[in-house]
Parts: C-alpha cells; structure tokens; sequence
C-alpha cells in the first residue's frame, strides 16, 4: 500500500468524467487499498480514485466515529438508483479543496447499487453522512466537485484560498 498525492482545484484532472471498471480484480483491489491509507492519512472519510489521478469510477469511505473501529466501504462502479425529494443542508469539505466548508444540499437518501471490494455486487439505502458522503464522492466521479453546487463567487473564493495555502506552502518549502 501506498499513500498518493490528493490532487486539489483548480487541477483540469478533477472535472473529468471517470470510466467504469472492466472487474474488480487485484490491481482494483491494490488501488482501493492504496486509497483507502491516502484517505486515511488526510485525514479523510471519502476518497474518488480521480481525487489521486486515476480516472475510474472507484470510491473509499469509512465514516466511523473517531472512538469506533475503523469501518472501511468500497465502491466500484457506484450508482444512484433513487432517492428521496426531501433534501437537507449539511456541511461538506473536500480533500480537494482543504480547509474549506460550506453548506449544500443533499437528498437525504439514495438506494445506491455498486461492487464491493470482492466484486459482489450491493444494492442498498443510504441515509443521513453516508447519503452525503456518497453523493458527494459519485459527484467526483462525474467531473463535480461540492464547490460546484455553490454561487460562482462562493466557488472562486475557495479555489483562491487554495491556491494561496499551496503558494505559501511552496514558499516555506523553498527556504
């Protein structure tokens, strides 16, 4: 396993749309493990496999609470099936724009249809953080990032902050 680079806005890699997988093989498995410590390491609750440059329709979750054994999820190919008109506000980050939050709206459940990490496949309902979580990582799997349900300036203020964090990293760097 290995820990890879989180890729961050306003990179061109991020908005494309991700291919699905053939089958859920050794080296599916070997990218969802090295995803999952990347995600880990973060820290993280989900990870896309196009937030590390792989363009494949993979995600990673674990939402446990910080005093729980870890409970790590594996997406492959993930499909939303249906979902509820109710929707709710929660607050979202993304490992792709650190260090920022903002409210969005989410439908609070979606029947969810994917392949686990041995390839078996699981249709189920997903409610309250794991109804967002897993939207927001299939939102990355098409191209969109949370920062795209924003208003424009919304959006350009977080993509500003990230850019002047990386510019002031580099310069630390430097000296």
């Amino acid at each position: 396993m290995a820990i890879r680079k989180i890729l961050t806005v306003p990179n061109p890699v991020l908005k494309q749309v991700s291919k699905p997988v053939a089958a859920v093989d050794d080296d599916v498995r070997a990218l969802m493990d090295d995803m999952l410590e990347t995600m880990y390491a973060a820290p993280g609750i989900g990870l896309a496999a196009i937030q590390i440059g792989e363009p494949l329709r993979i995600i990673v979750m674990d939402i446990a609470d910080k005093d729980e054994e870890p409970a790590p999820r594996y997406f492959v190919n993930p499909e939303i099936l249906d979902d509820v008109e109710e929707v709710r506000p929660w607050e979202e980050g993304c490992l792709s724009v650190p260090d920022y939050f903002e409210e969005v709206e989410r439908p609070e459940k979606v029947k969810i249809r994917y392949l686990n990490y041995h390839g078996e496949e699981v249709v189920e309902w997903a409610t309250d953080l794991y109804a967002v979580c897993i939207q927001h990582e299939m939102d990355h799997l098409n191209g969109v990032l949370f920062i795209d349900h924003l208003s424009r300036l919304k959006r350009q203020r977080a993509i500003r902050k990230v850019q002047k964090a990386e510019r002031e990293k580099a310069m630390e760097n430097a000296e």
